[in-house]
């Protein structure tokens, strides 16, 4: 693995961007936006996708084959309610990994921390590579990691609201708190947002609705893919210490006549 390789649960993956699939107008524009995002890994629904049936229809038969399916708990509102259904995406093949979602509120859409953490510690007892959403704060954080979950996903903004990342402070101590990687989940509007997330040390970004619902999906993808990249980047680099006063670009020392 490279210097600079993005490792969940013991996988690399080449893309830091990771999307998913609801919203989209067609089937054929999400299967080209996932391309243009050069994700290597979509987050799946498993409670709005039929597992069984197979056909044009069948969300699941329009992801590339090479892409990695996260299956996710969407829509449950409690631990058990979440457990029951990462297992169904288990026991129907699609995997052992979980993006965990356990929502304590409707109108934020914002997480039960008590209930997500119960779910985590049930899951990875059973073998469960455990992703959970979870709110920008560093001891819910800290608690997860300790349940075992093989990253955290702090949100950036309520989902699907595009408002980009409103704490920029808390992203930064969680992950000064945390080992395991940092995926920025939710809130997302433009690519702009994507960038600042990973300028601020995120190991990568989960977004949907930025995508899906942009006025040119798959154009939309494409600005993500290298926002993300040039956010990494720029964090790799290291950026300039902020200063009240103005310095220079060229200096005056050793200049001529002076």
């Amino acid at each position: 693995m490279g210097s600079d390789s993005f490792v969940v649960g013991g996988r690399e993956f080449r893309s830091r961007l990771i999307v998913g699939t609801g919203k989209y107008p067609s089937f054929q524009v999400m299967r080209e936006a996932h391309e243009a995002s050069g994700a290597d890994m979509v987050t799946v629904a498993v409670r709005r996708v039929d597992l069984k049936a197979r056909g044009p229809e069948n969300l699941l038969d329009h992801i590339d084959k090479s892409v990695f399916i996260l299956p996710n708990t969407a829509a449950c509102y409690t631990a058990d309610e979440a457990v029951r259904t990462a297992r169904l995406g288990r026991e129907a093949g699609l995997s052992h990994w979980v993006k965990l979602e356990v929502i304590g509120d409707e109108k934020t859409l914002y997480p039960d921390i008590e209930g997500l953490l119960a779910a985590t510690r049930a899951l990875v007892r059973e073998g469960f590579v455990v992703l959970p959403y979870t709110t920008d704060d560093v001891v819910a954080a800290k608690k997860l990691e300790d349940a075992g979950a093989a990253a955290v996903m702090p949100l950036g903004a309520p989902i699907g609201s595009g408002l980009g990342i409103q704490n920029r402070i808390n992203i930064l101590l969680i992950k000064e708190a945390v080992r395991v990687p940092v995926i920025v989940d939710a809130g997302v509007g433009t690519a702009s947002d994507a960038t600042v997330a990973m300028e601020l040390g995120a190991d990568g970004v989960l977004m949907n609705t930025a995508i899906a619902l942009a006025k040119e999906p798959v154009r939309m993808a494409g600005a993500m893919r290298k926002a993300v990249e040039a956010g990494r980047d720029a964090f790799l680099a290291g950026r300039i210490p902020r200063k009240m006063y103005a310095t220079a670009s060229s200096p005056l020392e050793g200049v001529i006549g002076r």
